[in-house]
């Protein structure tokens, strides 16, 4: 019996470090698999029998055997990548991926991600990536995480202007225009400014601003409009009563007063602010602000802005650092389209391995926290790749061992081979 024993006890070790060899094996199979997480092999011993003796009651053991196959979640290293919809993740969390037209939803630490023909983003196997979308305001979207899609593939409307800045410096050495203005004739103003605005349909105008030096007033100054329409017939303050607004300095040169306007008073050829001749909204306004001094240097225009902008075509999709995906469009306009969500388990051992560098959750893991990138659930870097944990030199250790461990047993059954070799030949 107790030959016999000995024998499945060999037996059960050559089992258990054949399994441990499939691991290491597996493992090294994986050293460059993007986001993979090594396993080891936790052995244990099986029940012992019990011997009585002379000394009392003993054990023996009866073999080993395979307790678990441990994941290893320790942080692999990033590669840096020429991809911004490369995404690499530091800390406990996973993305988030899902089948189209499934609620199933896997995770993965493989951020190797890339838009498919129809817009989703998706992971090299067609899964689609999930996060929390934005709305038209640029506000993240309530409820659950949705597949991230970036929908306006085409052209992007336009916006017309509806606020303009100027950030200028009036000369305080100027004269004063002899004649009453007249947009057409620069001796009856001081200096002038374009700026290039848009009309609700996106085309783009020039929206000239005219700044006159006011004769009856210390430190003041009057300001003008013009536009031209399609067309090209100028429109607005051409040729006005009264100036749009007024400007007030201090001694200083500093603005006192009239750092706001809009333009539309005085409107010429029709009941519309901007009548621009080509279908667009005539009711648009357009809100002006001053930064505006007055010291004893050349007028200029130090610097413009404006709100506006026309459509444009979708040149390129890129992950931030915080993990929004942003959609860039030729007219310079940058629109967040969704943001990557992370999940992270109490008990990340307990998920199960369904391939494709994939995690599926059981009752072991629980249900993972969900939310979006931060110190909680880890931070998202980007044009970066996580490599496989796999340290090439651990994994030949652990070969060298259950080598070792398995020409032991097989020794073990070759010498109780002999054993009852021996025992039959005392029949002879």
């Amino acid at each position: 019996m107790g030959i016999s024993s000995a024998l499945y006890s060999g037996v059960s070790g050559l089992n258990t470090n054949s399994q441990a060899m499939t691991v290491i094996g597996n493992n090294l199979a994986n050293t460059n698999t993007l986001g993979f997480k090594g396993a080891r092999t936790v052995f244990s011993d099986l029940l012992s029998s019990t011997i009585n003796g002379s000394g009392g009651t003993s054990q023996v053991g009866r073999g080993v055997n395979v307790s678990k196959v441990d994941n290893i979640f320790s942080q692999g290293t990033f590669e840096s990548t020429e991809s911004g919809l490369d995404v690499a993740v530091e800390g406990e969390g996973f993305f988030l991926v899902s089948e189209p037209d499934d609620d199933t939803v896997y995770y993965t630490r493989a951020g190797a991600f890339r838009f498919n023909e129809n817009g989703f983003l998706v992971n090299p196997e067609g899964m689609r990536v999930q996060g929390k979308r934005y709305d038209v305001n640029g506000e993240l979207v309530a409820g659950d995480p949705e597949d991230i899609v970036v929908d306006n593939a085409g052209l992007i409307a336009g916006n017309a202007t509806t606020e303009m800045a100027l950030n200028t410096n009036l000369d305080a050495a100027a004269d004063v225009p002899a004649a009453a203005f007249n947009f057409a004739d620069p001796d009856t103003f001081n200096y002038s400014s374009s700026t290039q605005v848009f009309d609700s349909l996106g085309q783009p105008h020039l929206l000239t601003t005219y700044f006159v030096k006011d004769g009856g007033a210390a430190n003041t100054w009057n300001w003008f409009w013009s536009a031209e329409d399609d067309a090209g017939v100028p429109f607005g303050e051409t040729n006005p009563a009264a100036p749009a607004g007024q400007l007030t300095f201090d001694t200083d040169g500093t603005l006192l007063a009239g750092g706001g306007g809009a333009l539309a008073p005085n409107i010429i050829g029709g009941a519309g602010v901007f009548d621009w001749g080509n279908g667009s909204d005539v009711n648009q306004a357009i809100d002006i602000t001053f930064d505006t001094t007055q010291f004893d240097s050349a007028s200029t225009v130090i610097s413009q802005d404006q709100n506006g902008f026309g459509a444009g075509n979708l040149s390129s999709v890129d992950i931030d650092g915080d993990g929004a995906v942003i959609a860039s469009y030729s007219n310079g306009e940058q629109i967040r389209v969704a943001h990557l969500v992370l999940g992270r388990f109490n008990n990340p051992n307990g998920l199960e391995l369904v391939g494709n560098n994939l995690f599926g959750t059981t009752d072991n893991s629980g249900v993972a926290r969900v939310g979006l990138p931060g110190p909680e659930l880890g931070k998202v870097f980007t044009n970066s790749l996580e490599q496989s944990n796999v340290d090439m030199g651990a994994e030949f250790v652990r070969m060298i061992t259950v080598q070792r461990g398995f020409q032991a047993n097989s020794k073990i059954i070759t010498t109780v081979d002999e054993l009852l070799g021996e025992l039959i030949n005392l029949k002879r």
